[in-house]
């Protein structure tokens, strides 16, 4: 896999994961850890694509 095609994936991991956290906000039933673990993996993406692009 090239650098190009991973940090493509990277970045549409951490959109979704993006829209995940969104509604799950909006849902009164979803638990706070459950969106406080989204938001740390979203966070790591983020840092693992800053690295890469730092290169």
């Amino acid at each position: 896999m090239s650098l190009t095609s991973h940090l493509q994936e990277l970045k549409r991991k951490h959109e979704d994961l993006s829209n995940a956290v969104e509604q799950a906000q909006r849902s009164p039933g979803i638990d706070g850890l459950e969106v406080s673990r989204l938001k740390k993996e979203k966070l790591h993406l983020k840092e693992e694509i800053s690295r890469l692009t730092a290169v």
